[in-house]
Order: C-alpha cells, then structure tokens, then sequence
C-alpha cells in the first residue's frame, strides 16, 4: 500500500530479533523496527508505542486483534505483516 517507501522501498523484511531477558512481543518488535528499518518519517508508520491508524497488522495472516495486539509474544518463524489503508488525495 505504499509503506514500504517508508523503509527505503524494500517490501519484504526476514529479521532475526536479538536476544533479550524477557520474550519479544509486538510492542518490543515495534520500537525494533523504529531503530533498525524505518528509515524515514516513522510518524507514517508509528503514533505512540502501536503503529498510526489505518495501518492493518496481521500475524500469521490473522488480525492482531484477535491475538492481543501489542502484548502477543512473538514465536519462532511467526510472519508479521503490516498493511497500509491509507491512500494519498
């Protein structure tokens, strides 16, 4: 839908996430991708610590609604996909 101009035009991303003490949810995932993808005007993508409206999220082709959103803990080869509605005028 676009977003991928925000992260220097590459559609696709497979990350290896650091270790860390606690396990990775979406939240952590999302400051991640602040610092190390995004690569200009993250106020497109993030608004506060969740991404802005109108962008859609899905894990494992699910919507994160239905799986808690910021607090769902991320599994090993889970595939997070984020969908831009926004449209330009």
């Amino acid at each position: 839908g676009g977003a991928e101009l925000l992260f220097d035009g590459v559609k696709k991303h497979q990350v290896t996430l650091p270790c860390q003490p606690e396990p990775w949810d979406i939240r952590n995932l999302l400051k991640w991708i602040k610092q190390n993808l995004l690569k200009e005007r993250p106020e497109l993508f993030i608004q506060g610590e969740s991404v802005r409206p109108g962008i859609l999220v899905l894990i494992n082709d699910a919507d994160w609604e239905l799986m808690g959103e910021l607090d769902y803990k991320l599994q090993d080869q889970d595939n997070v996909l984020f969908i831009s509605t926004l449209h330009g005028g």
